[in-house]
């Protein structure tokens, strides 16, 4: 799709210098600028490139003004960068924008299906499914029996979404995420065996959830696993039974909560942070990587290590780790000199 200057300019209310008709129809950086494409101009470290780019269009700051001769038609806003990730949002919003169910697929008759959504090929709807509007469903993913999809969510390519599973409006399900599997739940016997404890609770997403590719999050034992609205969750994730994570919390990469553990809102919690089951996470807290937590977090605490400590406890420790072979050589002197004294 092919937009023109004076278009751009109509979405951004932004003001056209240069050629109005000129076109673009795909979005690059600035310094790899290519003709057709568009680009923006927000942080003074790249202003050189603006004099050199082969983009078509570039959107600016209105206090931009050039000092040389530049090829580009600039589109003049208050905020550049706003202003285009306004444009990558409507750009995403018109590549997602597919409608109808794709065939081969399979949409049991029992499921009801709003207005506007998209199946793709080789997907799979189980029985007493409920999809909102808008909803889409790309390529083979599985959506399990008595699902419930809310209103603009959209399931990528090759995400399972087990039975039951209840999910909000305006959540994104990225590839290869797993909703609803089986929680980690054995009890041992005296031959030194296990026994699969059936886990029949499910997982509820609420809205603006968004969940990286790959993944996982397990329903629960009885009852629910609950990821509340506005979490973030980042690529290979492991949530377990029973969890709870509130609103606004955001998780980075590779990181695994124990089972029946509960996290509060508007937390941050690094990569590769394991944090053990059954225990409570404030409000507000900082989770530093590969920081291991095995006790309850109070509000607005601030972690580091593991096991984890104060943020500023570690850091103090940590300067004298740095120094530890100092210290020791200084120890080691010390005891000569005292020996031969």
């Amino acid at each position: 799709m092919k937009f023109t200057a004076q278009q751009i300019a109509g979405i951004l209310e932004g003001d056209v210098v240069g050629n109005p008709d000129i076109e673009v129809s795909k979005l690059s950086k600035i310094e790899e600028g290519f003709e057709g494409s568009l680009t923006f101009l927000a942080n003074p470290k790249y202003t050189s490139h603006i004099y050199s780019t082969k983009a078509s269009i570039t959107i600016v700051n209105k206090t931009f003004v050039p000092e040389n001769a530049i090829d580009t038609t600039l589109i003049k806003v208050e905020d550049a960068y706003l202003a285009f990730s306004k444009i990558l949002e409507y750009y995403n919003s018109v590549k997602l924008n597919k409608v109808g169910v794709e065939q081969p697929s399979y949409v049991s008759d029992s499921s009801k299906l709003g207005g506007n959504i998209y199946i793709g090929a080789f997907s799979y709807v189980g029985d007493h499914v409920v999809m909102g509007d808008n909803v889409k469903i790309f390529p083979s993913a599985y959506i399990g029996d008595n699902v419930i999809l809310g209103d603009n969510t959209i399931v990528f390519s090759g995400a399972k979404i087990y039975s039951d599973t209840i999910i909000g409006k305006n959540c994104i399900i990225n590839s290869g995420a797993i909703i609803g599997a089986d929680g980690f739940g054995f009890a041992p016997n005296e031959d030194g065996g296990y026994s699969k404890i059936p886990q029949i609770g499910n997982v509820i997403i609420e809205d603006f959830v968004d969940i990286g590719a790959a993944t996982t999050i397990d329903r629960a034992t009885l009852g629910s696993t609950i990821i509340r609205s506005g979490v973030k969750l980042d690529n290979q994730i492991q949530i377990a039974h029973n969890v709870e994570i509130g609103e606004n919390t955001v998780i980075a990469a590779q990181s695994g909560i124990a089972g029946s553990s509960k996290i509060g809102k508007n937390c941050q919690i690094g990569g590769q942070v394991g944090i053990a089951g059954h225990i409570t996470i404030g409000n507000n807290v900082r989770i530093q990587a590969q920081s291991g937590i095995g006790r309850n977090v109070k509000d607005n605490e601030m972690l580091q290590g593991s096991p984890a400590i104060k943020l500023s406890d570690y850091n103090k420790a940590y300067v004298h780790f740095k120094n530890l072979p100092t210290i020791v050589k200084n120890i080691n002197d010390l005891e000569k000199i005292n020996g031969n004294s």
